[in-house]
């Protein structure tokens, strides 16, 4: 009868070995698993980045070209109308001396509006 205990708690450690052999192996293959999706998962990122990358670079390629043009419509404004005032400017320079040579002779003299008399 000892022989047959013997041989059945055996048995049981035989199976109880098998079993934590299977958990083993499921533990790696899960393990595997992760780092495969992890792997799998930086590809992915890096083909996105890669794309939207190429997407901006169209992107800024085509608006940048009206973006130049209308700079150098600005410019081109900006010249017209300094070159406006500077004309007004050398027309009306003598009027404006006269202007100020009259402010700066015809001096009136009152008291201020603020004065106690």
């Amino acid at each position: 009868m000892a022989t047959a205990q013997s041989q059945g708690i055996n048995t049981l450690l035989e199976a109880e070995r098998e079993a934590s052999k299977i958990v083993q192996k499921a533990k790696q293959h899960r393990i595997q698993r992760l780092k495969d999706a992890r792997t799998e998962a930086a590809k992915d990122i890096e083909q996105l980045k890669a794309e939207k990358n190429a997407e901006f670079q169209q992107f800024t390629a085509q608006h940048s070209g009206q973006s130049d043009q209308s700079l150098i419509q600005v410019d081109k404004d900006t010249d017209a109308k300094v070159a406006e005032i500077q004309a007004a400017a050398s027309q009306n320079k003598e009027k404006a001396i006269e202007l100020l040579l009259k402010a700066i002779t015809n001096v009136q003299v009152a008291p201020h509006i603020n004065a106690r008399a």
